[in-house]
């Protein structure tokens, strides 16, 4: 029987709207939280519905992607997806907070195979020469969802209600599914499936207790027994790993040097990135005094210039090559970083636009470089688990950034209001009443708030310049031809 050819065009359709599906995530529930909280309650809880999904999706991103070399991509990214709409569509049903934090943990799950299997797809259908330019057209997505996302979802809470910003995922989610079904025609060796269960078991168990010390950072009785099983699975996981005769995570890979490389750079550029999407809005409403429009506008700046470079990025690379791409990449990123040091309220939004456009400038052209290199630095049966651990380790740099820089930005707020004079009775919390609307703030209080936390927010950016700084470190030690 004849094999049945791949229509890569609609394939590649069909990959870029799992994607968009997973990548619109994040803005689209940030625009519709105030509304879900005011209906279910539970403020103390809002975090851990962003850290639920953030959590599940990096402890199973490895997970898939070796699970795609052994079974092949098309039904692990069809249980990852069903498993996504799964948890998007109790999501939507939830009746209390706790319930929502459960069903995102599923959606997390689901999300973890979408990311990395799909990109890996793309791997598989284009050649060497074409995959630069496709990868380019892939990072697109994550422009227009971030564009996209806040506008979309503050229409279907305003005109809808917030259940259907978890809805609209199965549609589309759907679509996907029918479209790879159709026309994405894999050749895969039969072979007896060789499931590391152990090192699985080992990993989850390793990654889900130290992400959640992270994420929470705060000190239970379970704090020291939560860390004790991380280290000590994570030490084991690693034992195991060389042992096996077929390991997830392939160790032998980061011996590569493009590879390991890309992944230490991905950690490194995963701290900035959350340090910038996070903290930017709180500065530009908190100091400089804009609403929350503007302070979209000012990351939104971030997505124009990354899907911008990711495509510039496909034609450097087979102009220019890798290095010369990635230096110029991570010049971007130091010179982004440097923009936010000497940023000061007088600048206006305008400086934090362009701070995040130049930045967003340097995570697309390194990016797109470091998929493409993994993915020719590796054949089909460990292109999968190659590709998902640099994504593995930006997750791991976005959820390592939350908690290091947020606990900068206290601990440096909480010293400058205890050492300045007027400032008592002031807390932390206090900043709350700053980037609301509230009218009876005395305007000296107003100004030892604003001066805090511009102080706090200047050491904030210093530390994304160090990781900036970091990572251009790292990209001198790629060679020439690699």
């Amino acid at each position: 029987m004849k094999q049945r050819q791949t229509k890569r065009p609609l394939v590649l359709a069909a990959v870029m709207l799992a994607m968009f599906m997973g990548a619109i995530e994040a803005t689209i529930v940030a625009t519709a939280m105030p509304d879900i909280v005011a209906d279910l309650g539970g403020f103390s809880l809002y975090s851990w519905v962003f850290s639920a999904y953030l959590l599940m999706n990096a402890a199973t991103v490895l997970i898939y992607g070796k699970l795609s070399d052994i079974f092949g991509r098309r039904p692990v990214l069809f249980t990852g997806i069903i498993v996504f709409l799964i948890g998007s569509v109790l999501c939507g049903l939830a009746g209390s907070m706790e319930q929502m934090i459960i069903f995102r943990f599923i959606q997390g799950i689901g999300a973890g195979a979408v990311m990395p299997v799909a990109t890996t797809i793309v791997g598989d259908i284009y050649k060497k020469e074409e995959r630069a330019k496709v990868q380019g057209y892939l990072a697109s997505v994550w422009g227009i969802s971030a564009v996209s996302g806040p506008a979309f979802g503050g229409l279907l809470v305003e005109y809808v209600s917030w259940r259907w910003v978890f809805w609209i995922n199965v549609p589309i989610g759907i679509i996907s599914i029918f479209m790879l079904l159709f026309f994405l025609h894999e050749k895969i060796e039969k072979k007896k499936p060789d499931i590391d269960y152990i090192g699985t078991f080992l990993f989850l168990a390793g990654i889900s207790s130290l992400m959640y010390l992270l994420v929470e950072q705060v000190e239970t009785t379970y704090t020291v027994l939560l860390l004790i099983v991380g280290v000590l699975s994570v030490v084991f996981f690693t034992i195991h790993e060389r042992r096996t005769q077929s390991p997830m995570v392939p160790f032998h890979l980061w011996k590569v040097r493009p590879i390991l490389i890309a992944n230490l750079v991905s950690l490194t550029t995963g701290i900035m990135l959350i340090g910038i999407s996070t903290f930017l809005p709180t500065y530009v409403q908190g100091v400089m005094g804009e609403n929350a429009t503007v302070a979209g506008f000012t990351l939104t700046a971030m997505s124009i210039g990354w899907p911008i470079a990711s495509s510039l990025s496909g034609r450097l690379l087979n102009s220019i090559g890798y290095r010369t791409t990635t230096l110029i990449g991570g010049g971007a990123l130091l010179a982004g970083g440097l923009m936010f040091t000497v940023m000061n309220p007088d600048f206006g939004p305008w400086w934090a636009a362009a701070s995040s456009f130049v930045t967003g400038v340097g995570m697309g052209l390194t990016s797109t470089a470091f998929i493409v290199s993994i993915q020719n630095s590796v054949g089909w049966h460990e292109r999968g688990a190659a590709t998902a651990s640099n994504m593995f380790m930006r997750n791991i740099g976005n959820t390592i950034g939350a908690a290091l820089l947020g606990g900068v930005l206290n601990s440096r707020l909480a010293a400058y209001l205890a050492e300045r004079e007027g400032a008592e009775g002031l807390t932390i919390n206090s900043v709350n009443e700053l980037l609301g609307e509230q009218t009876d703030m005395s305007e000296s209080t107003r100004l030892i708030l604003s001066e805090g936390l511009i102080s706090s927010l200047h050491a904030v950016y210093l530390v994304v310049f160090f990781f900036a700084a970091v990572s251009f470190a790292l990209l001198l030690f790629l060679k020439k031809g690699e």
